[in-house]
């Protein structure tokens, strides 16, 4: 890395903690005290030292006794510094730990609302595994510097405060301080600039690492089955390899520079009690004078090697703090309006003249338009690749067309409220998914409404009822990780609950009974679609059975609506349609 490139990497960094300075100044006032009182007391500490040996120590050898209130006095002095020391370190430590702690949790937060808000599109262009590790290691990373920062200011208090008493002292042994610091904040320095691309290079494979390894962990049902482990550990080994090595690169410049700060205050040291013994036979200093200094010396490289603990943070804070930023300034946002609907019961979903394509991609839907009108079925039929999940995901406003209009109620989908918009309509995707949570919690998930009486009521359209009642525990029965300790099928219907309970005036289900027996398919259906219906029913349908309940079918070739009817009819006069039907219906029964 270029030395240009180096002070900006340390003048960046140097803005991030001063960002985090000013969102939480009493904490870092707090810290900072706490470091500087500290740094002060070991510069006083040195000269208690130098005044017991000069004055006590010294006196007691040549006149073979010590006065008992000497001792007395020594020792309290010591305690009393001691005291203040404690207090000095739980200050700066819990200045610069709550500080850290809060800013981590701020930007987790931040992080995590923003992946929230951002729609789908988005996700689908960032490996999770990366997005967390924006949310984890680059947060605590961005604000890994913090925890040391007290302790260096601190340090930079002590080491003016120590150059005021070296020249109180003696301007002689002065200058070996003189001369010994700047080389400290030198060798910091250049540390610095060595470091900066090896703990970027650190935290970019971190990343990598997360991303593929949250990708076997999800896939390890695929893995397993298609016997590939020893080529995924190989896969996997590779990045962990670069880490290793990376890490590598980081430690062994670390193990060059720590010897190096321990060194110099050591060479200071030397130098000091050299030129203080030839100062003492000049008579310029006393013997006291010299203690002082030389311990002042050697006490000295802790604390300096906070300045590095910094600056070598610094780098991989810069990194962690892009990555964050990079999250937190995404673009891509659904804009929302203020209007909400009027009216209760079944909502009509117009399409009109719908175009849409992926990102870079080809068209998927072109001047689609159809009705889903109140308290009806529609069912979409279509080859695969035909744009029907794309629709199921435009009703619901996951993503928005790139030209014609969605309307429910009469009510562009842009103009409704994000609330308004999540109460009417809801969507129950082709892979269900189901928390960590009881039956009852993936069910009602916090909803405000959502009671006892409605999670019922819910399983009782969803067919799912009777399997939830044979669970252990019945509602507050643990479903696992992704309910893993579910069927496909009891899943699909737990979803389908989830959606029912929040009472939607659309409901969309995208394929969302394929793991469901046809039988409890039709009765699904069946209830959904009564005389009572709350919802109009959007369904992506594959199955003959499924497509026959439905009041009206759209059919889509190629993201073109090209025949709408009833089932009878469209079997009757289309003949694309009927052979996509009958393949369907020969493929499921062998």
């Amino acid at each position: 890395m270029s030395s240009r490139a180096s002070r900006d990497v340390l003048g960046r960094g140097l803005r991030v903690l001063g960002h985090a300075i000013r969102t939480e100044p009493r904490l870092f006032t707090i810290g900072t005290i706490g470091s500087s009182l500290f740094g002060l007391l070991i510069i006083a500490n040195s000269y208690v030292v130098g005044w017991v040996i000069g004055d006590i120590v010294v006196p007691a050898f040549a006149e073979h006794r010590v006065s008992t209130g000497q001792l007395a006095l020594v020792a309290a002095v010591f305690l009393g510094i001691s005291g203040l020391r404690v207090a000095s370190i739980f200050g700066r430590r819990l200045g610069a730990g709550f500080m850290q702690f809060r800013m981590q949790a701020r930007y987790r937060g931040a992080v995590t609302r923003r992946y929230l808000s951002l729609p789908p599109a988005w996700h689908q262009r960032h490996a999770t595994g990366t997005l967390l590790s924006n949310a984890n290691s680059d947060v605590e990373a961005a604000w890994g510097p913090i925890a040391p920062l007290p302790f260096a200011v601190g340090t930079i208090v002590m080491l003016l405060g120590a150059l005021i008493s070296l020249f109180a002292t003696d301007w002689v042994l002065a200058l070996v301080g003189a001369t010994l610091f700047p080389g400290l904040f030198g060798l910091n320095l250049v540390y610095s600039r060595r470091m900066s691309p090896r703990q970027i290079r650190v935290q970019q494979t971190r990343a990598k690492v997360s991303a593929v390894a949250h990708e076997s962990f999800d896939g390890a049902l695929v893995v397993k089955t298609m016997g590939r482990e020893a080529d995924e550990s190989r896969r996997f080994g590779v990045f962990v390899d670069e880490l290793r090595d990376s890490l590598i690169a980081v430690g062994r410049l670390r193990g060059l520079f720590d010897p190096l700060m321990d060194s110099l205050p050591s060479l200071g040291t030397l130098a000091i009690l050299l030129l203080g013994a030839w100062r003492l036979r000049t008579g310029a200093v006393e013997v006291a004078d010299v203690v002082s200094v030389a311990f002042l010396f050697t006490v000295l490289a802790f604390p300096v090697r906070a300045i590095g603990w910094v600056v070598a943070e610094l780098p991989r804070s810069v990194a962690g703090w892009d990555r964050v930023q990079a999250v937190l300034g995404a673009e891509g946002d659904l804009a929302y309006g203020e209007g909400t609907l009027s009216g209760t019961g079944p909502a009509e979903l117009r399409f009109d003249r719908v175009s849409y394509r992926y990102a870079g991609g080809p068209e998927v839907l072109r001047n689609v338009s159809f009705t889903v009108p109140a308290g009806r079925v529609v069912a979409l039929v279509g080859a695969t690749g035909s744009g029907k999940s794309t629709i199921a995901s435009l009703a619901v406003r996951l993503v928005d067309p790139e030209s014609g209009t969605i309307s429910l109620d009469g009510v562009k989908l842009p103009d409704l409220a994000l609330s308004a918009l999540a109460g009417a309509a809801a969507l129950v995707p082709q892979i269900p998914f189901v928390f960590d949570d009881t039956v009852r919690g993936n069910i009602a998930l916090d909803r405000p409404g959502v009671d006892e009486d409605a999670v019922r009521a819910a399983l009782n359209l969803a067919q799912a009822d009777r399997f939830v009642a044979g669970l252990p525990d019945g509602l507050d029965t643990a479903v696992g990780e992704r309910g893993t300790s579910l069927s496909g099928g009891q899943r699909q219907r737990l979803t389908l609950a989830r959606a029912l309970a929040g009472e939607p005036r659309l409901l969309v289900l995208d394929d969302a009974t394929s793991a469901v027996d046809p039988r409890v398919e039709a009765a699904i259906l069946g209830a959904l679609s009564g005389a009572d219906a709350g919802a109009s029913i959007l369904v992506v349908a594959y199955r003959r059975a499924t497509i026959a309940l439905a009041d009206e079918v759209v059919y889509l070739e190629r993201g073109r609506v090209v025949a709408t009817g009833t089932h009878a009819g469209l079997m009757a006069s289309h003949a694309g349609y009927r052979d996509l039907v009958t393949a369907y219906e020969k493929a499921e029964r062998q």
